[in-house]
């Protein structure tokens, strides 16, 4: 079986905690591999316009430079671009700005904002549970045909997994809004690609589709809260039309504008490359541990491992000073699932020779 659907009313109490993040496992005084974000020294490029920002506060923020920059980015007019608060609040947009949709679908494990936005809009989700002896693989025939809200992450956290183009392109069609979230999309890379493997950011001929993208993971900003919606112009403006009124701060445009840049995607392919180097590192001190596997093909800042009584070896972790996320609040998952983030390799080291303790006891 490629994928299970079900559907999940509101309220239920045997539920998944769908508003649990990493960031709650990463209290002070513990190594961090709970979060996916780069913590790494900011570049001036970055920094000095951020910092040339704080100078502008008395005025309202004004998102025409920010939006133009992202928009010459991924090859799209302006009029496609949709600066949010976040990717969060993209997912909150979306829940609110479609209300009319009858059959909402979330594919799963993935990032848990997306459902936990529709169901706190009133939506009656249904979910498609991709199957983890098949590497948690997609199959575009498990989602229903009338579903006329999809929503699934490339690639997917908290899987890693990078979905084939074509899969994703054969879920779109006219009738239905297709909601692909590429937060994580420039920690991608594959050999031979001079860009982002498998993304849909510069797709303009699929109806329906919107691309969620964040600036939090690889520059580090999860606290300026800086994101943005591609798609048709007259969607996105169904969404903006929910939109408070100057969501994005003058500092987090400034931001926006900075990595849309040429100098911030090249550096973002560097980054992505070291990355892969460091997940293949992290991958292979984990396989080689007894009864932990990593599932399927990791692409991204973290990999999915299972090993049987993992909610007990996590809270051992911690007491060795560890932070690493558990895997139970993701639907389709359960306790005997970790997320661990990639970090340097002397890092994962120190972190597998730990973890190689906890197991041998």
């Amino acid at each position: 079986m490629r994928g299970q659907l079900i559907e999940v009313p509101p309220g239920t109490g045997k539920e998944p905690d769908l508003w649990h993040h990493g960031d709650a496992e990463a209290t002070p005084g513990l190594v961090d591999l709970a979060v996916n974000v780069r913590r790494d020294t900011m570049p001036d490029w970055l920094a000095d316009p951020l910092t040339a920002s704080l100078a502008e506060l008395a005025a309202y923020p004004d998102p025409g430079p920010a939006r133009a920059a992202v928009a010459a980015r991924h090859g799209r007019p302006p009029a496609e671009v949709l600066l949010t608060a976040g990717a969060a609040e993209g997912f909150v947009l979306l829940a609110r700005a479609l209300a009319g949709v009858h059959r909402p679908v979330v594919v799963h494990p993935q990032f848990t904002e997306p459902e936990a936005a529709l169901r706190a809009a009133g939506h009656q989700v249904e979910r498609v549970l991709l199957d983890p002896a098949d590497g948690f693989r997609l199959d575009p025939a498990r989602v229903p045909a009338d579903a006329d809200l999809v929503m699934i992450g490339n690639p997917t956290n908290p899987t890693s997994v990078l979905h084939p183009v074509a899969d994703l392109v054969a879920l779109a069609r006219p009738g239905r809004v297709l909601v692909v979230d590429e937060a994580f999309a420039d920690t991608t890379g594959a050999p031979g690609v001079a860009g982002e493997p498998e993304s849909l950011a510069g797709r303009r001929d699929l109806p329906g589709l919107v691309v969620v993208r964040s600036l939090t993971k690889t520059w580090g900003l999860a606290g300026l809260r800086i994101g943005y919606l591609l798609g048709e112009a007259a969607l996105l403006d169904r969404l903006a039309a929910v939109q408070p009124l100057w969501a994005v701060s003058t500092p987090a445009l400034a931001a926006a504008t900075a990595c849309a840049s040429p100098t911030a995607v090249a550096a973002e392919r560097e980054i992505a490359a070291r990355l892969a180097a460091d997940r293949d590192h992290l991958v292979a001190r984990l396989s080689a541990l007894p009864g932990v596997r990593v599932a399927g093909r990791p692409a991204s800042a973290f990999v999915l491992l299972h090993l049987a009584g993992a909610d007990r070896v996590r809270e051992t972790l911690r007491e060795r000073g560890w932070a690493v996320r558990r895997g139970d609040t993701f639907p389709g998952l359960g306790p005997d699932w970790l997320r661990v983030a990639v970090r340097d390799p002397a890092t994962t080291d120190a972190f597998t020779e730990v973890l190689a303790e906890i197991l041998e006891a």
